[in-house]
This record gives C-alpha cells, sequence and structure tokens, in this order.
C-alpha cells in the first residue's frame, strides 16, 4: 500500500459564480481499519480560504500548524489577509523545502481573492502547483472524483447550486472507495459568508 493510501481520506473544491466551494470525507483509517470519523483534512486559513489535506495524518497534522503559524507570520508583518494565490505559493515552497524528504500530503487551496474572484489550485507532494478553473481533487478518492466531478461540473454555478454538485460528486466518489467516508464536511465560500455544513454518508 502507498504511503499517500494508508490513512485514507479525499478533498475536493469547486469553482461556481462569485464562490467556491472545498469538501471532504471524516475518515481517519490505518490502511483498512476505521480509527476515528472526526478527522479535520480543512483548515481555515483566512476567513475566506481554505487549505484541504488529504494523506499521512500525521502531516496533516504538522503541516497545519505550520502554515497557520506561517499564515499568522504573514499577517502580523504586511498587516493585512494572505491572497490565495500567495498561499498557494506560500504552501508550494513550504513543500519544497522538504523535497528530499517530503511531506506526503497533496494539498488544495480554494478561495475568493480582494476582488471576490474564486480561486483553487492542487498540488503534488513537492509544491508543483496545478492551477484549475473547474475543480480540483486529491486523496484516495481522486479517479472515481475526476469522474463524477467531470460529469455534473458546470460553469457559473450559485451557491447553493455548488453545493449540490460538489456534496454529490463526494458522496458518490466515497461510496467507490473504502479508504474514505463516514461523512464530509463541505464549506461553501461567497462573498457575504461562508457556508459549512455536513453530510451523512454510508457508515460501512
Amino acid at each position: 500500500m502507498s504511503i499517500m493510501e494508508y490513512n485514507g481520506g479525499s478533498v475536493v473544491a469547486m469553482v461556481g459564480k462569485n464562490c467556491v466551494a472545498i469538501a471532504s470525507d471524516k475518515r481517519l483509517g490505518v490502511q483498512l481499519m476505521t480509527v476515528s470519523t472526526e478527522f479535520p483534512k480543512i483548515f481555515p486559513a483566512t476567513d475566506k480560504s481554505f487549505i484541504g489535506l488529504p494523506g499521512l495524518a500525521t502531516d496533516i497534522q504538522t503541516l497545519s500548524e505550520r502554515f497557520r503559524f506561517k499564515i499568522n507570520m504573514y499577517k502580523l508583518g504586511e498587516e493585512r489577509e494572505i491572497e490565495p494565490r500567495t498561499l498557494a505559493h506560500m504552501v508550494s515552497s513550504t513543500l519544497y523545502e522538504r523535497r528530499f524528504g517530503p511531506y506526503f500530503v497533496e494539498p488544495i487551496i480554494a478561495g475568493l481573492d480582494k476582488h471576490n474572484q474564486p480561486f483553487i489550485c492542487g498540488m503534488d507532494l513537492i509544491g508543483c502547483i496545478n492551477f484549475a478553473k473547474d475543480f480540483v481533487v486529491g486523496g484516495t478518492s481522486g479517479e472515481s472524483l475526476f469522474g463524477i466531478c467531470e460529469s455534473l461540473w458546470e460553469p457559473d454555478l450559485e451557491p447553493e447550486d455548488l453545493f449540490e454538485v460538489i456534496s454529490q460528486s463526494m458522496l458518490n466518489a466515497v461510496d467507490r472507495d473504502c479508504l474514505s467516508g463516514w461523512g464530509a464536511i463541505v464549506h461553501v465560500i461567497t462573498p457575504e459568508k461562508v457556508i459549512t455544513r455536513t453530510l451523512k454518508a454510508r457508515m460501512d
């Protein structure tokens, strides 16, 4: 089994009309044994941006704290919130620093910039950024998510429609993957607010 699949878990981010959504499953496992059904994989960076971290659980916990520290230092130094694109490059450089002994995570970043334009990107474990205008996926359900998102996603979705599409994509993908699942959490980021909802999924 690949080290990237050891704990399981999946994350997906999608672009809508002046909004963006990011979702993850809630399972933490050790190979095929489920250890927890409430393991966070998405972390707030600012009021309008989130970082999703699918991969090895210990590296998820290490990096979430490291990114929180760097984001706070940026805010203190620059006296403003970090933009999603700047955040992506900060995450990328943090991973690339450790390229010879990498963190086993594939971060996904989603947010709205200061002009409320949606931004999403994904990257591999050494920080190579993949900018996208539709959706990005990561984790053990990646292949299933790609197929379902290709079928369901369409441009300029309103926040409620975007929530429905990303929820159906996540639930259908984790149903086809024994290493992900046990419910999901979805964040829909709009210029006015962040809508967070929890989804129930198959519990087997």
